[in-house]
């Protein structure tokens, strides 16, 4: 018997050719603290990590193309302000105008993409249990938090200080080192912005409840930073940021029947202008 034969007939010796991707091992499944309903069609069995996100906090993240985050509001009244670059060109980064003006909305939900500077799909709508996240609303900087809510220190307040969702941002891009000009309108998960009568922006309170979700697949490989900081226009009179719960897993790259891609036709080119990258 040759040395090929016995590693062949030696089970512990043989590695698959194709091992499951599991989640890693110190992963909790923190998953299991969220709402029955916010979890209907992921198979949990694909998780890669899940997070629970304090209000007013903020994180980032490398996600692969073929992945997804499935974000949950697990309090009522949840923002989550993010922004997307390209992890393979960071000049290359989410494009808020060429976005709605191609799919003709101003607001975000299933089917919807967002698009790069590139024309391409860097995220897809997925899933939704709201239908409207706001892409026109922008930022909580520094000094509206301050005038609303007025100024804790982290020396004082600790995890409780008050820190801006734009401030927030800059901390996490600046981790892929990209500084204060890269900074970019993001989305507003769970936040709502109509108009008034005036044509003025006007922020819809309790627009999500607690167990609202909405999920964002990965079209490319991207970088991700986010902030659950509050919406630059709630007008809520005090300081009370809701916490989120993420659950990223491997969901596949879109396929040819994606909602996505039969929600328009911009939107099928833009999938297509990413599917190219990846020929």
């Amino acid at each position: 018997m040759t040395t090929q034969d016995t590693l062949l007939n030696d089970p512990l010796s043989v590695v698959p050719p194709n091992p499951p991707q599991a989640a890693p091992v110190d992963a909790p499944a923190l998953w299991q603290r969220f709402p029955a309903n916010a979890l209907e069609s992921v198979d949990t069995t694909k998780a890669m990590w899940s997070e629970v996100v304090p209000g007013g906090s903020h994180w980032s993240w490398r996600m692969p193309r073929g992945s997804a985050i499935r974000f949950v509001a697990l309090e009522a009244g949840a923002n989550v302000s993010l922004v997307l670059y390209s992890a393979l060109e960071k000049l290359e980064r989410y494009n808020m105008p060429d976005s709605v003006k191609a799919q003709h909305t101003a607001h975000y939900t299933r089917g919807h993409v967002l698009m790069s500077d590139m024309g391409r799909s860097m995220a897809s709508f997925t899933a939704d249990s709201l239908g409207w996240h706001d892409p026109l609303g922008a930022l909580l900087d520094a000094e509206l938090m301050q005038e609303k809510y007025g100024e804790k220190r982290y020396e004082h307040a600790r995890n409780a200080m008050h820190r801006s969702g734009k401030d927030g941002l800059l901390i996490e891009i600046g981790k892929y080192g990209l500084t204060k000009r890269d900074l970019i309108a993001p989305v507003n998960l769970f936040s709502k912005v109509g108009v008034d009568a005036q044509g003025r922006f006007a922020f819809v309170p309790d627009h999500a409840k607690a167990g609202d979700f909405v999920e964002l697949r990965f079209d490319m490989d991207v970088i991700l930073a986010m902030s659950t900081a509050p919406h630059g226009l709630d007008t809520a009179p005090a300081y009370s940021p809701k916490k989120v719960g993420l659950l990223a897993w491997r969901c596949g790259a879109a396929p040819a029947n994606d909602v996505c891609r039969a929600f328009r036709p911009e939107n099928a080119r833009a999938l297509h202008n990413t599917d190219m990258l990846y020929l």
